[in-house]
């Protein structure tokens, strides 16, 4: 499967929303911003190997943890804000919840986590929120 398919040298957006395995994921536009490391629209071959090394089975959790942080961490600040959490969940749930109820799930994941009261998570109390999950598994690819 060809994803530069105008041979640019980049995959842009398009290309990977042209996919079926990433048009279907309700994150996709956040995982093509994450491999776009450098925010340029496109993303070259050394982005592309870098953002799917985050997959790898021989990639390690932290590596693994920091790119879920990504997803949530929109404008790149090192932080989860309140609204930056409420955009990822909205892409995840869509209309399944009404805003004021996502809110609330919100406003409560942001005060459980934000262990300095600062109002917004750090990568570090991130990690401590999804400790007892096994999100290293979930991001592992077979073929990687």
């Amino acid at each position: 499967m060809k994803l530069d398919k105008d041979n640019s040298g980049t995959i842009e957006r398009e290309e990977f929303l042209s996919l079926p395995q990433i048009s279907s994921n309700p994150l996709a536009t956040r995982m093509i911003a994450i491999f776009d490391e450098d925010g340029g629209g496109d993303v070259d071959f050394q982005e592309f190997v870098s953002g799917l090394s985050a997959f790898s089975s021989k990639g390690n959790k932290e590596q693994k943890l920091r790119f879920a942080f990504k997803v949530y961490d929109i404008d790149r600040d090192g932080y989860i804000s309140n609204g930056e959490l409420f955009i990822v969940l909205k892409m995840m749930v869509g209309s399944n919840l009404k805003d004021q109820q996502l809110q609330q799930i919100v406003d409560k994941t942001i005060m459980e986590a934000d262990l300095d009261r600062d109002g917004k998570i750090s990568f570090e109390e991130f990690t401590k929120m999804v400790e007892n999950t096994d999100v290293s598994m979930s991001m592992t690819l077979d073929q990687f």
